[in-house]
């Protein structure tokens, strides 16, 4: 019986370990990058920057309809750049001025047939942040481990007594 209740306890204390792991790994993956909104009366533009690279969402106010078949030029820090139509409706831009840190002016340049539309918008990009310190994450990890292990002892060692006292 006490073999079985020990074991009990270590896979219980490895189920922690693991389901604390995992928490702290989606903790660090959940950040994004920045973000760039711009509008006018009729569009509605969406940029999302990943490192040197803006994924562009349009949309038309009225019913939020993605606006495919676009001609899409950004004007960003003075300079002009074409974005390529993706199949999904979407437009990518790829520029190494996204990569800067600070405040930027931002123009999406739209045309489709008769539509001619510029949308102004500010996409400010942060400072990169320090690695976090892998020690410090793994301590703590270790630290809800052992207090989750010491909290299912305790728990075995109440029900035992529970058990003993009734018999």
């Amino acid at each position: 019986m006490l073999a079985l209740a020990g074991s009990a306890l270590a896979a219980t204390a490895l189920a922690a370990t693991a389901l604390a792991a995992t928490a702290f790994g989606a903790g660090a993956a959940a950040g994004s990058g920045p973000r760039v909104e711009a509008r006018s009366a009729d569009l509605l533009a969406v940029g999302l920057v990943q490192g040197d690279r803006m994924s562009i969402h349009l949309s038309r106010v009225l019913d939020n309809a993605p606006l495919r078949d676009a001609v899409v030029n950004v004007v960003l820090r003075g300079e002009t750049h074409a974005t390529v139509a993706e199949a999904d409706g979407s437009y990518t831009l790829v520029a190494k001025d996204l990569t800067l840190t600070g405040a930027a002016a931002i123009e999406f340049q739209v045309t489709q047939e008769q539509l001619h539309e510029n949308l102004k918008g500010v996409l400010q990009v942060a400072s990169p942040t320090p690695a976090p310190d892998d020690r410090s994450n793994s301590r703590q990890m270790w630290w809800w481990a052992l207090n989750f292990g010491v909290c299912i002892g305790f728990l075995v060692l109440i029900s035992r007594r529970k058990k003993s006292a009734q018999s």
